[in-house]
């Protein structure tokens, strides 16, 4: 079984997404559900899915409980608190009384996007990160390079939290910067309550001219520093329509790990974010 374990849906007539500026972005200004993810993926083998929060709303956890409930594809839900308030544990009460409740098993906050690089190592926030592992969920870094010290400090003062690290903190893969990205993701896996996703690759990368070559610096250190059973895969679909299409996204993904065993193969596509997430496999 192959794992999806990042993959987003969104209406634009129910929820604008408030990135989706410029005519360069026009090829996902449109409506994605379910069923064309599953058109997408088709002959993939990806059988299961990890559906994340795509805006700093708390409108929208609730509806893809629910939509996870009633889809046999969804294995579980990145939902969204705003984590550094300090009322951000009384919606995850509520969230855990809702249908579709027992999907959700992690938590996001778009911290990149935040004027404060060190918003993640905030003691309200770590407070609240602390909490949510207590209670079993994980917790999904979404940075990039400028807020990686604080995502350090974070993990550092939540050892029982399990951190997954979003689209491997998203170097400047366009301009072949490994420097201090490369530092900064080897200090995080020291901890070994952190996990990576190999996702959101090609949207970092050029557009239009990316080549599996690109990114092998990138997945070198990953692998050495994480190794397979501490690595998983996710697509970024749709946002990965914008440099690649579904297929595309997985061939690459099987091309970087082409040097791997059988099982650490398994692991990538299926074991680490099972357990990760504590995802229950089983038909619905």
């Amino acid at each position: 079984m192959r794992i999806d374990s990042h993959h987003h849906v969104w209406d634009l007539s129910v929820r604008p997404q408030d990135w989706m500026v410029g005519d360069a972005l026009n090829a996902v200004k449109r409506n994605f559900d379910m069923s064309d993810f599953r058109v997408a993926a088709a002959d993939t083998g990806v059988e299961k899915t990890v559906l994340c929060q795509t805006v700093m709303k708390y409108e929208e956890t609730p509806e893809f409980l629910e939509l996870a409930a009633s889809d046999s594809t969804i294995a579980g839900v990145i939902g969204w608190l705003e984590i550094g308030a300090q009322d951000a544990m009384h919606h995850l009460d509520r969230y855990e009384t809702l249908p579709g409740h027992e999907y959700l098993v992690g938590i996001r906050e778009v911290a990149h996007d935040l004027p404060d690089p060190n918003f993640l190592s905030q003691p309200q926030v770590i407070k609240n990160v602390r909490e949510l592992g207590k209670q079993g969920y994980a917790y999904d870094i979404l940075t990039k390079t400028p807020q990686m010290a604080a995502a350090v400090e974070l993990v550092k003062a939540a050892p029982e939290t399990q951190f997954v690290i979003d689209h491997i903190s998203k170097p400047m893969i366009a301009d072949g910067v490994v420097e201090p990205w490369k530092e900064l993701i080897q200090v995080l896996a020291k901890f070994p309550n952190t996990v990576c996703k190999i996702s959101g690759l090609v949207t970092e990368a050029k557009w239009d001219s990316w080549k599996a070559q690109d990114f092998q610096p990138y997945i070198d250190v990953l692998l050495e520093s994480f190794g397979p059973s501490r690595l998983m895969f996710g697509s970024d679909w749709p946002v990965a329509l914008l440099a690649a299409s579904y297929k595309e996204v997985v061939t690459l993904a099987e091309e970087l790990t082409a040097s791997l065993s059988l099982d650490e193969n398994k692991e990538f596509w299926s074991g680490t974010a099972t357990r990760a997430y504590g995802l229950d496999l089983g038909a619905k």
